[in-house]
């Protein structure tokens, strides 16, 4: 379910190339804070990858409403 998710979200990745050959910004829509930017356009998608489970993770962790994607959603159960 863990990587479905994640497959989902990278789908919805955006990209755009930085002014003055900066190199690669990337961000995903509704994932508020999360973002990269690298070199070239597949580091820039891996390290928005990387972030991204990072991202998921904490946000389970902290017990946090992650995103809809696709009609897939990840909740941690949470602990009294």
């Amino acid at each position: 379910m863990l990587r479905s998710y994640l497959d989902a979200a990278m789908r919805h990745a955006q990209y755009e190339q930085l002014e003055d050959d900066e190199g690669f910004y990337g961000e995903i829509p509704g994932f508020d804070g999360l973002w990269a930017s690298a070199q070239t356009p597949d580091a820039c998608a891996d390290e928005l990858a990387s972030a991204l489970e990072d991202w998921v993770i904490a946000g389970l962790q902290l017990g946090h409403d992650l995103p809809k994607v696709d009609g897939l959603t990840l909740s941690a159960p949470r602990i009294a």
